[in-house]
C-alpha cells in the first residue's frame, strides 16, 4: 500500500539510536527525504545515513532552545519541506532508584532529555506547520508512561506526560495553524536497542515478558513501522491523538504465571 511519503521531508531525533535509525530506515524506504538527528552518537547516525544512500545528518542537543531551532532551520534548508517529524529522542536512566532515595538533579535531567527535548522539538516543528499549512508529528513515549516502572519513576513521569497532556494539547493545537495536521505517538515496551541492549537476555526475557500476551522483546522495526503508519496521510489521515502501544500486548498485571 502506498504511503505517500515519497518526495516528504522528515526529521528523525535519535536516528543513531536502535528505534530512531529504523524510523530512519523505513521513512527512506517510502521514499521520504530524511534527516539523520543525533547528539552524540556521530558515528552511528553515519552509518545510518549511508545505509540511507548517504542522507543529511545533523547534531543537537535537544535540551538547547537554540539547538533545536538550528536544527530545523538546518531540516528546511536541506530537505526544501519539513513535513513530517519522528520524535524518538530520549533518555533512560540505567540506575534503578525508587523516588526516597531519587535526587533531584536526576529528575530534573531526565524531564529535561525526555519532556523538554521532545517540548521544543515539537514546538520547532509545528512552528513549520504554520508555515506550511501541513504536517505530521509522532512522538515516542513509553509503556513505562502507561504503566509506570519501579525504579524509574521520573522516566515513567515524564513520558506519562509527553503521550498524556503533551499529546492530546498539541493534536487541538495544531490545528489552528493546519486544519489536517495530526500529532500522535507510539509507546515501545521492552525493545532491543542501544538502551537495553545487554538486559534483554533468555532469562530476563522469560522475566520481563510475564505481563505481555506475545513473550518476546520488540525490535525496533517493530516500533518505526507504526511511526510510519502514524505518520502518513494516506494511512492515517484521520487519526489525531492516538497512543499505539507496541509491546506484544503489555497488561499492567501478570498474565503468566512461570517466570
Amino acid at each position: 500500500m502506498d504511503t505517500g511519503l515519497a518526495g516528504k521531508g522528515v526529521v528523525v531525533t535519535g536516528a543513531s539510536g536502535g528505534i530512531g535509525g529504523a524510523c530512519a530506515r523505513q521513512f527512506a524506504a517510502e521514499g521520504a527525504n530524511v534527516l539523520v538527528h543525533y547528539h552524540r552518537g556521530e558515528e552511528r547516525a553515519r552509518a545510518v545515513s549511508e545505509e540511507i544512500g548517504g542522507a543529511p545528518i545533523a547534531q543537537a542537543d535537544l535540551t538547547v532552545e537554540a539547538d533545536v531551532d538550528r536544527l530545523f532551520e538546518n531540516a528546511r534548508e536541506t530537505l526544501g519541506t519539513v513535513d513530517v517529524c519522528a520524535a524518538v529522542a530520549g533518555v533512560w536512566p540505567t540506575e534503578d532508584t525508587p523516588v526516597w532515595e531519587l535526587p533531584l538533579e536526576r529528575w530534573e535531567e531526565t524531564m529535561r532529555q525526555n519532556l523538554t527535548a521532545t517540548f521544543l522539538t515539537a514546538r520547532a516543528f509545528l512552528r513549520e506547520v504554520a508555515r506550511t499549512g501541513h504536517g505530521s508529528l509522532v512522538l515516542v513515549g513509553s509503556t513505562a508512561g502507561r504503566f509506570g516502572e519501579a525504579g524509574h519513576a521520573d522516566y515513567a513521569a515524564a513520558k506519562s506526560a509527553l503521550q498524556g497532556g503533551l499529546l492530546l494539547s498539541l493534536k487541538n493545537e495544531v490545528t489552528r495553524v493546519a486544519p489536517l495536521a495530526r500529532v500522535n505517538a507510539v509507546a515501545p515496551g521492552w525493545t532491543e536497542s542501544t538502551m537495553t541492549r545487554g538486559m534483554v537476555d533468555p532469562k530476563a526475557v522469560r522475566r520481563i515478558s510475564r505481563t505481555m500476551a506475545l513473550r518476546k522483546v520488540g525490535q525496533p522495526d517493530d516500533v518505526a513501522a507504526q511511526v510510519v503508519v502514524l505518520a502518513s496521510d494516506a494511512l492515517s489521515g484521520h487519526i489525531s491523538g492516538q497512543v499505539i502501544t507496541v509491546a506484544g500486548g503489555m497488561e499492567g498485571r501478570v498474565v503468566h504465571d512461570d517466570a
